[in-house]
């Protein structure tokens, strides 16, 4: 089954580095990141790691909880982890998931049903385990990306698209291209003029659909 936008992500018990946990109990009422990896001990894999340990502060100030995923076991995790640490120059204090059976992967459709891992597999069995997904406090999926092995993921950008999530979801607005914290946003076309200006004060007019406006506060 595919998860898409909007739909509630599955509510598994996985086993990780730091003992089992529910997935939506481990969510809670906050903001969830969800970041996975085909293999332990890969180049790109330990300098993503790396930086995801390096904004811990910014993750917490979002009331954000992160969550690595790989397709090796905790024994594994609890090795690299020294190497992500050396990689990244942080403390990495985050879980991963220790997916040897694929079930977290098939469920969030990352792999087939009939995925399996075969004797001596290299990252290119389970290279399409790169995926973000950050979800809701309602537990359903707000965001995700997929990225080839070759091309490390901007943890930048995904806590800007956070940031996004976040700013929309409290102020029932959108966030134009490239939007930083700060810049202005969008209000909804289904937001009269009165309703607007009630809400939200001035706002420029750039096309009849598309309004800007600055937040206060």
């Amino acid at each position: 089954m595919s998860l898409r936008i909007n739909d509630t992500v599955p509510d598994l018990t996985v086993v990780t580095d730091q003992g089992t946990i529910s997935i939506h109990d481990w969510i809670g009422d906050g903001w969830a990141i969800i970041f996975s990896h085909p293999k332990d001990f890969t180049p790109v894999c330990t300098t993503e790691f790396g930086a995801v340990a390096q904004l811990a502060a910014e993750w917490a100030r979002r009331g954000t909880k992160v969550l690595g995923v790989s397709v090796d076991g905790v024994e594994d995790h609890v090795r690299w982890k020294k190497d992500i640490e050396i990689a990244g120059g942080a403390k990495a204090g985050f879980p991963i998931v220790a997916d040897k059976d694929l079930t977290l992967s098939k469920a969030f459709d990352m792999l087939p049903a009939e995925a399996y891992l075969p004797d001596g597999r290299t990252p290119n069995d389970t290279q399409t385990v790169r995926v973000v997904f950050i979800i809701g406090p309602d537990k359903k999926l707000k965001l995700s990306m997929t990225y080839p092995m070759n091309v490390g993921r901007n943890f930048a950008e995904v806590l800007r698209a956070l940031d996004g999530l976040q700013t929309a979801a409290s102020n029932g607005v959108a966030t134009p291209a490239n939007w930083q914290i700060g810049e202005d946003v969008i209000i909804p076309a289904t937001v009269s003029d009165a309703d607007a200006r009630a809400r939200f004060g001035d706002f420029t007019t750039v096309l009849p659909y598309l309004r800007k406006t600055r937040l206060k506060g």
